[in-house]
C-alpha cells in the first residue's frame, strides 16, 4: 500500500484525472442536473421568469469572473505562485497519489478559511455577497460571483505553494474543490446518512449556508469536509425551512447590477464612515461593523 501510494505520477495522468472529475463534469453531472432541477421547478409550478432571468444573470457573473480569474491566473501563477516555489518554499514535493490527496485536503482547508474570510471582512463580503444574493436555489447558483472572488483567495493558497506543493497541483486542488461545492446547490437531494452527512459537506449543509435566517449566518463555511466547522464551532444543521438571499435583498436579474451590487453597497457605506482610519477598518472589519459614533450598519 505505501508503495502504491508513494509511486511518482507522471504529469499526463494528473492532468487527465481532474479534466475527468473537474472539467467534464459540467457535460456529465451539472448541465443534466440543472435539466432536472427546471423539470422539477416547472412540476412544483415555480418555474417562471425571474427564476430564468436570475439564472441567466448567474452564468453572464461566471463569464465576467472568469476574464478576471484568467487574466489574473496567468500572473499569479506564472509569476507569484512559482516564484514563491523556486524562492520560499520547502523542499518540492514528488507527484504521487499521497501529495495529491494531502494538497486536495489541504486545499480544502484553505478553503474554509478563506471562505470564512469572505464572510467576515467587509471587503470579503462586498465581493462575495454577490454569491448570495440570489433568492433561488440551483446549479446556476453555484457560478453566481463577485469581481474579487478570483482574487482574494490567493492569499490562502499561497502556503500551499510554500509546503513544496507543485503551484499546477494547487490551482487544480481548489478547482476540484470547487466543483465539489458545485454540486451542492440544489433543493432535489435531502439528508444523506448520518456518516455522510457528519464527515462531508452536502446539499443540506450548504443549503444552511445559503440562507438568511439569522441563526444560519455565518455557518457552514465547508468545501468538502464539514468536519472544519464541527471542529471550529460553525456549523449549523438544517432544521427551520431556508429562506434564501440575504438581508438585503437584490430583487434584480440584471446582471450589472448583480455582479457589482455588493462593491457599491460596500462604498456608500464607506460615505457613512468618518476618518481615513475608520473608512480603512471597514475593509477589515466585520460587515455589519460601523464606528460607535457613525450609523448602525448590519448586512447579510
Amino acid at each position: 500500500m505505501i508503495e502504491f501510494l508513494s509511486k511518482k505520477i507522471d504529469w499526463i495522468d494528473i492532468e487527465y484525472w481532474f479534466y475527468i472529475f473537474n472539467d467534464l463534469s459540467l457535460l456529465y453531472i451539472i448541465v443534466p442536473f440543472f435539466v432536472v432541477e427546471l423539470i422539477r421547478y416547472a412540476f412544483l409550478k415555480r418555474l417562471n421568469k425571474d427564476l430564468v432571468l436570475d439564472s441567466i444573470a448567474n452564468v453572464i457573473t461566471f463569464g465576467a469572473f472568469l476574464i478576471i480569474e484568467i487574466t489574473l491566473g496567468i500572473l499569479a501563477i506564472t509569476k507569484v505562485y512559482f516564484w514563491i516555489h523556486h524562492h520560499f518554499s520547502l523542499p518540492h514535493l514528488e507527484l504521487n497519489l499521497t501529495t495529491i490527496i494531502a494538497c486536495i485536503i489541504l486545499a480544502d482547508f484553505a478553503y474554509y478559511w478563506e471562505h470564512r474570510m469572505m464572510h467576515r471582512i467587509g471587503i470579503g463580503w462586498a465581493t462575495h455577497t454577490v454569491h448570495h444574493s440570489s433568492p433561488h436555489f440551483n446549479m446556476s447558483v453555484a457560478y453566481r460571483f463577485g469581481p474579487f472572488d478570483a482574487i482574494l483567495p490567493i492569499a490562502f493558497s499561497l502556503p500551499l505553494v510554500m509546503l513544496g506543493f507543485d503551484p499546477i497541483l494547487v490551482l487544480l486542488s481548489e478547482v476540484f474543490v470547487q466543483v465539489f461545492q458545485t454540486l451542492l446547490h440544489t433543493e432535489i437531494i435531502g439528508k444523506l446518512t448520518k456518516p455522510v452527512e457528519y464527515i462531508f459537506n452536502t446539499p443540506s449543509h450548504h443549503r444552511v449556508h445559503h440562507g438568511s435566517n439569522r441563526q444560519y449566518w455565518d455557518k457552514n463555511y465547508a468545501g468538502i469536509f464539514i468536519i472544519w466547522d464541527r471542529l471550529l464551532g460553525t456549523f449549523e444543521p438544517e432544521v427551520e425551512k431556508v429562506v434564501y438571499g440575504i438581508s438585503e435583498p437584490l430583487n434584480s436579474v440584471n446582471p450589472v447590477k448583480v455582479f457589482f451590487h455588493g462593491i457599491a453597497r460596500f462604498f456608500r457605506k464607506l460615505k457613512q464612515i468618518n476618518g481615513i482610519k475608520n473608512k480603512l477598518l471597514a475593509f477589515i472589519k466585520p460587515p455589519d461593523w460601523m464606528p460607535k459614533n457613525d450609523t448602525i450598519y448590519e448586512s447579510k
